[in-house]
This record gives structure tokens, C-alpha cells and sequence, in this order.
């Protein structure tokens, strides 16, 4: 219901506000990404008038359902899931940022694309910080690699980097996963001398343990849009 999409998001702007100031930060410095995978359109229009102008969707072909009619121009599109190099020039059109970057194949396939399209992309590396066999992302030992492929190629933006935390992990254990990205980021933004201000990390049971480990970026579906069917 569209009250309590209201009062969801009340409620996430009042906690994302109470961890930047835990954390000494601006809570302007935090982007809520408004995770409406397998949400219809009409969650993303009443999420829209709430205010929320960032939303994460990981199917090309549900985003292109979903999205077919025109939308506002400052509703940006962030690709949260694993992308198929075959689905790329349907993609596009309707996206802003790739947060999930993680193999060489995948550079190479984006910069072929845009350069075709004569466009440029901003991407984030996914880093598997934790080191879970089933998480997808690069292994931090390899994300320096990756990051230079990105910068090698002309239609690609690199902004920052994006990681998933263990389900259920607890405190500490999140606290590891967000810090090493954000240290990873800090090393390699040196290393290269590339501005990767983009830190997207964090869910709607962990963002506010990532915001004051330093996300810029939480991915919130379930705490906005209620339980999926």
C-alpha cells in the first residue's frame, strides 16, 4: 500500500540520517537505491513521489517491461544484478550505472557496446570481499586489475565499487566486509590516482553498519517496498 511506502520511507530516512551522524557524516552524502526488482511499475511511481529518484533492478528484461513508457529524466536506473554480455545493447537505454562489474569479459563487452552507441557508462567494480564460493564479484587480490581494464577503456566510467555482506552475518563480521572495501577503495583510488568516490554497500538489514563504515550508497528494497511475493 502506498501509506505504507510513506511511512517505510519516513523510516529509512530518519535511520540513514542516524548513522551518518553516529558517523560524523552529512546524511546528504548517503544515496538511498530503491531496490524495485520484481516491484511493478506502480511501486516505483509511488516510491518516485516520495521521493526517491534512484532504483536498483537486476533483470534487463523486467527493466525493459517496466520501463517501456517514459520516465522523468532524473530517474536513474542502477543495474544491481549479474549481466549477461549478450544483453547488453538491450540494456543501454535505460540504465545510468552498472554496480556490477566484475570480470574482464564484461569490460571488454560494455566498452564494444557504448562504443558502438556512442555512449559513456559509469560503473562499479562488485568486490567479493567476504570471499563466499557463491558470491558473485571480483576477489579483492584481483579488483586492481580489474579497476585498470575499466580506466583502459574510453567509454567507461569507473565511479567506485559495490559488495554484498554474508546474510546474517553479525557485527563484526559486516564491519570486516564494509571496511575492507572501503580500504580496498582508499588504496586503490591512490594507486591509480582515479577519483572512486562510489562506496554501495549495504541492505536493508546491514545499511546502517555500512553507512558508518562509510557506504555511500545503500541498497534498500524489503525495509521500502515490504516483503516480495
Amino acid at each position: 500500500m502506498i501509506s505504507d511506502l510513506r511511512a517505510n520511507a519516513t523510516r529509512i530516512r530518519d535511520r540513514v540520517t542516524e548513522a551518518a551522524e553516529r558517523a560524523d557524516r552529512d546524511p546528504a552524502s548517503v544515496t538511498i537505491v530503491a531496490v524495485s526488482k520484481t516491484f511493478p511499475r506502480e511501486d516505483v511511481n509511488a516510491a518516485y513521489d516520495a521521493g526517491f529518484r534512484v532504483f536498483g533492478e537486476n533483470r534487463v528484461q523486467e527493466i525493459r517491461e517496466k520501463y517501456a513508457l517514459p520516465f522523468p529524466a532524473d530517474l536513474h536506473i542502477h543495474m544491481i544484478g549479474s549481466l549477461q554480455t549478450n544483453k547488453i545493447g538491450q540494456l543501454l537505454p535505460f540504465i545510468d550505472v552498472v554496480e556490477t562489474v566484475d570480470r574482464l569479459s564484461l569490460v571488454e563487452a560494455l566498452q564494444h557496446q557504448l562504443e558502438r552507441h556512442h555512449q559513456q557508462l559509469e560503473v562499479m567494480l562488485e568486490v567479493n570481499v567476504s570471499g563466499e564460493a557463491q558470491k558473485a564479484g571480483v576477489p579483492s587480490e584481483d579488483a586492481g586489475e580489474l579497476l585498470r581494464a575499466v580506466i583502459d577503456a574510453p567509454n567507461l566510467v569507473p565511479v567506485g565499487f559495490m559488495t554484498m555482506a554474508p546474510f546474517g552475518a553479525d557485527e563484526a563480521t559486516l564491519r570486516y566486509v564494509f571496511r575492507g572495501l572501503r580500504n580496498l577503495r582508499d588504496r586503490l583510488q591512490e594507486e591509480t590516482g582515479m577519483p572512486l568516490p562510489a562506496l554501495s554497500m549495504g541492505m536493508s538489514n546491514d545499511f546502517e553498519i555500512a553507512i558508518e563504515e562509510g557506504a555511500t550508497h545503500v541498497r534498500i528494497g524489503r525495509a521500502l517496498f515490504g516483503e516480495r511475493l
